[in-house]
């Protein structure tokens, strides 16, 4: 490949999280246990909501999305950042560090796009619930799941190339726990300034802009909710109230990191915690706890398992 000629960098250093081994291990337990909650907790929603037919409604069919990408997104970073506290070495080596930014970007995009969709999904619910039926059809479902997935697609695979086509001959030491377009193209051996800029119109904005068309969808709830709030409308509500705390977390962070020039911050590692490993923790917690159908479904899955032991 054309990028192979011009870079002599084989393998990057990543400055971890701390330089402390007694923190590191502590910090592998606690990301560990993370880990493994995130992953049982998402697929757990999954396994509900695709076992039982109450959920089997186009809500529920995008947060099964977003419990997918969770598991994908944090699985790119976390089992790295895991390994790396066991060894005095943090390396990564060139080929990983582009597929970790390629898959990184991917998954987050696709999150940035899905959960405007779900907004989306709820404005429709609360605002025309006459028509929502026939406008959230089986078919539209598919058609947004895919043009989510495609937007993340090209997203991150423009991103991807144009990091690529920049010279490395170093320095090559990352000052984060994995690798991110910002903290890569800082490297490069060439002027980065339009790069930068493009990551700043590309990632940055997209962002910015799904972030407002979110807080317009609930402007647009809030003020259809204003008047008359009935029981399933405070259902309804709580349920916003969920989405869009899962959106601030998320959104928080892309807005942060891309949407400045391409410097370090003392706060960058603090908010990339955030963005791997709480906010994928925090979804099944949200999306489980604070939904009625969710708990229901959970309820009736305990049930069957303890009818089939006492049997």
């Amino acid at each position: 490949m054309a990028w192979q000629n011009h870079t002599t960098v084989s393998e990057f250093f990543l400055s971890g999280l701390t330089t402390n081994h007694a923190v590191e291990l502590t910090l592998f337990t606690i990301f560990m246990v993370i880990y493994m909650l995130i992953i049982l907790g998402n697929m757990l929603i999954i396994f509900m909501i695709v076992h039982d037919q109450r959920l089997h409604s186009p809500m529920y069919f995008f947060l099964s999305n977003l419990s997918v990408i969770d598991v994908c997104h944090s699985s790119v970073v976390m089992p790295k950042m895991l390994a790396d506290f066991l060894v005095d070495k943090k390396s990564i080596s060139f080929e990983e560090c582009v597929a970790q930014m390629f898959f990184l970007h991917l998954f987050a995009c696709t999150e940035i796009f899905l959960l405007t969709i779900m907004a989306y999904d709820r404005c429709i619910a609360i605002c025309n619930p006459m028509r929502y039926g026939t406008i959230m059809s089986r078919k539209m479902c598919l058609q947004l799941a895919t043009v989510m997935w495609m937007g993340g697609l090209v997203h991150s695979m423009s991103l991807t190339a144009l990091t690529l086509n920049l010279p490395y001959c170093g320095p090559s030491a990352i000052d984060n726990f994995f690798c991110d377009v910002p903290l890569v193209i800082r490297l490069a051996c060439t002027n980065t300034h339009v790069l930068e800029m493009l990551i700043v119109a590309n990632s940055g904005l997209i962002s910015v802009v799904c972030f407002l068309v979110l807080v317009t969808s609930y402007v647009v709830i809030l003020v259809s909710l204003r008047n008359h709030l009935s029981e399933g409308q405070h259902k309804a509500l709580s349920t916003c109230a969920a989405h869009l705390t899962v959106v601030t977390l998320f959104l928080g962070h892309c807005i942060f990191i891309y949407l400045r020039p391409a410097k370090t911050l003392p706060a960058d590692k603090v908010v990339s915690v955030f963005f791997t490993a709480i906010t994928p923790l925090l979804n099944p917690i949200i999306y489980t706890f604070r939904n009625e159908d969710m708990k229901n479904a959970l309820r009736k899955l305990c049930r069957r398992q303890i009818d089939s032991q006492d049997k």
